[in-house]
């Protein structure tokens, strides 16, 4: 592969005192360091996405809209609140809509006993539902508060191994569905042409 992909990381949770940023920000260092991922960090909290959409896109929503079709695959960092994830990560979810399709997705977790677990599974469902193909490799924080050293900002070692070997598997299905739309908006350009001519 001679083109990096792309990749947009978005930390979901928008609430005062969040940890998504502890782990969002470990998470873009690991995967910055890769010369086969160009990264963009979205941190929903500066983002500016309206609790309701207007009528019209205002200026937040069209350039959140843009990374969102720039990007060639997603990671979501998601904390598990109440067996769910966050209404501002449904809300980011729900704008865009052609700018996810045929794009891979990967999850980073956090949350108490269950990792955030259970946001994720049901996150893939809704990832399903906009033509997006979820990894299985996941990164998970069980009891979170305990896993990040708060000097340093790095988990413990295991961590690393989990980010390295879900990145592998995204970059791989990232390349694979790229190589895809771009097949298939080459060959809608040449049915356009055939059909003017």
């Amino acid at each position: 592969m001679t083109t990096p992909i792309r990749l947009a990381t978005i930390i979901g949770s928008t609430r005062p005192g969040r940890f998504g940023p502890v782990a969002g920000n470990w998470f873009a260092r690991a995967a910055s360091a890769r010369d086969d991922i160009e990264l963009d960090l979205i941190d929903l909290a500066d983002v500016g996405l309206p609790a309701a959409l207007p009528a019209e896109p205002d200026e937040a929503v069209s350039a959140y809209v843009e990374r969102i079709d720039r990007a060639d695959a997603f990671v979501i960092v998601t904390p598990e609140y109440n067996h769910g994830y966050p209404a501002s990560l449904k809300q980011a979810i729900d704008i865009p809509h052609a700018e996810w399709q045929r794009k891979a997705v990967g999850f980073v977790s956090y949350g108490g006993l269950a990792g955030g677990m259970r946001a994720v599974e049901q996150l893939r469902q809704v990832f399903a539902e906009v033509h997006c193909t979820t990894v299985r490799e996941t990164v998970s924080f069980h009891q979170f508060w305990e896993q990040f050293d708060s000097s340093t900002g790095e988990p413990k070692a295991a961590a690393a191994s989990a980010a390295t070997t879900m990145l592998d598997d995204l970059v791989w299905w990232a390349a694979a569905l790229r190589t895809a739309r771009h097949r298939d908006a080459a060959q809608t350009a040449m049915d356009v042409s055939a059909d003017a001519a």
